[in-house]
């Protein structure tokens, strides 16, 4: 892998001209307790279960102690949450009757996984015996348990923009689902010039396409571990907010199949071709510089090993000359950048 500054012009990020924590290289802390609250609160009240004519619901939240950080470290986003949670809920039987209890989340903290949360469901006191403390137990302590995930992923994404500073002529942090014809001013310069190798003699100059022209290509594998799940970092490449987080840049993306993206301020755009979540992600994928309509085939697999998530990608189909800068550009603009956005 080339050195900063040494890479292929079209994956190299400006400097920044200020001297205010130049390359994020200071710690810089944004308190999001706040915001924290009043998100919990929103995805948690009113959440809602139902099974066998009956239903239970949340009515309030009670009790929402701790705090929420996010800090930037030499690039890096380190995220801290700590949340004890108490809510009220009411259940109503399939003939009517009303039973009220409680539910409490004892240690929603970034040293937490999901799937580690300790979440107490209990009825009310005098309150007689009903199944809808067993529906509670079940299906409402899952129910719950995603709509926690969802903060920590927006925690993650929308709460963190602006964390890490942008370059001297790009906006403090990316604006939500541009157009394509609103890109904002350029952090990642892709040269002008295609290689030689990449393009044979083709139409007569001034034709203004190269479509129809067969070109010499290429085939590449790379391979990479994530300190997370195969469903977060899933998430990661087809969700636009944390696209435009670990690109700093502006970006659209359609995360389904047959959706387009396009990132890195328009210089990299394509289109999902097969989407199986937690497993796989196929794409078309092609540079702004190559030949006109000319994608190369890209998969992801993911897998699940222990705490981690193993990556392989396989590409197919990249312009002969073009391997090197288009593997230096996914270990260090993708990959490197994701794990030093979010911890993974």
């Amino acid at each position: 892998m080339a050195k900063w500054g040494e890479g292929d012009p079209r994956w190299i990020v400006e400097e920044r001209s200020d001297a205010t924590n130049v390359n994020n290289w200071h710690w810089t802390e944004r308190d999001v307790t706040a915001w924290s609250t009043d998100k919990l609160t929103e995805l948690l009240v009113g959440c809602r279960v139902e099974g066998d004519g009956a239903s239970c619901r949340l009515t309030d939240v009670t009790k929402l102690e701790g705090e929420a950080s996010i800090n930037n470290r030499k690039g890096k986003l380190i995220f801290f949450y700590e949340w004890v949670i108490k809510a009220s809920w009411m259940g109503t039987t399939a003939i009517g009757i009303k039973y009220k209890g409680t539910l409490e989340v004892a240690n929603l903290s970034d040293e937490n996984d999901m799937d580690d949360l300790d979440i107490s469901v209990s009825l009310c006191k005098d309150e007689p015996v009903t199944p809808l403390l067993g529906l509670m137990r079940k299906e409402g302590v899952e129910r719950v348990r995603k709509a926690l995930g969802e903060y920590v992923t927006l925690l993650k994404s929308a709460s963190s923009h602006g964390m890490i500073l942008p370059t001297a002529s790009g906006p403090s942090q990316p604006p939500p689902a541009p157009t394509p014809k609103q890109v904002t001013t350029s952090r990642t310069q892709i040269s002008t010039s295609v290689p030689a190798k990449a393009v044979p003699q083709g139409p007569q100059q001034g034709s203004g396409s190269t479509a129809g022209v067969r070109i010499s290509t290429c085939s590449f594998s790379l391979k990479e571990t994530f300190i997370t799940s195969p469903d977060e970092l899933y998430r990661t490449f087809i969700n636009q907010e944390f696209v435009q987080v670990f690109t700093l840049s502006a970006a659209q993306v359609d995360g389904c199949r047959g959706g387009k993206f396009q990132m890195l301020d328009g210089n990299v755009n394509g289109e999902f071709s097969e989407l199986i979540p937690e497993e796989k992600i196929v794409m078309r994928w092609r540079f702004k510089t190559w030949p006109s309509e000319h994608y190369a085939s890209i998969t992801l697999r993911l897998k699940g090993v222990g705490d981690e998530t193993e990556l392989r990608l396989d590409c197919k189909g990249v312009p002969s000359g073009e391997e090197e800068r288009t593997k230096e550009g996914w270990r260090r603009y993708y990959f490197k950048a994701i794990k030093q956005t979010f911890g993974y």
